[in-house]
């Protein structure tokens, strides 16, 4: 089983929650969301892996078992033409659980006009496959988000 973990600190909200249709609908996969706190923070790597996509404002991490872990940093932030955002590691590059990957700041995302929800999905993974899926309460970076089997 593969743990989840929170890669920004703020408020978990579940993905039903996210002010977009394609996440809200979990068409991307399931998982939850995190509404961050708004200041300058940087997201971490939620599992042990690889980086193998790295873009501004989301990427993926995949684990020794082959298990993607998507964070995406605001919602229609692409808009934003990666302005805010800082990356701190590059595709291809082993991460370990906890380890810093993008600097960012929710409140420019904010002001920009865009939200700052946060989703954290498994790729290619069914709703029944996550266990313990924390969608309510205050979260710290590396709480439990949820368990994937």
């Amino acid at each position: 089983m593969t743990t989840v973990t929170a890669p920004l600190a703020g408020r978990a909200i579940g993905l039903p929650a996210v002010p977009d249709p394609v996440f809200s609908g979990a068409m991307v996969g399931p998982g939850t969301a995190i509404d961050p706190v708004r200041e300058e923070s940087e997201a971490v790597a939620p599992v042990d892996g690889v980086i193998v996509s790295l873009h501004p404002h989301a990427y993926v991490v995949v684990d020794a078992e082959g298990r993607g872990v998507l964070t995406h940093l605001g919602i229609d932030t692409v808009q934003l033409g990666g302005e805010g955002f800082e990356l701190l590691v590059a595709k291809g590059d082993t991460v370990t659980r906890g380890q810093a990957v993008v600097r960012w700041n929710p409140a420019a995302v904010e002001e920009a006009g865009k939200s700052p929800v946060c989703p954290v999905v498994a790729l290619e993974a069914t709703a029944e496959a996550l266990t313990d899926l924390r969608e309510a309460g205050e979260v710290a970076i590396g709480d439990t988000l949820f368990g994937w089997q």
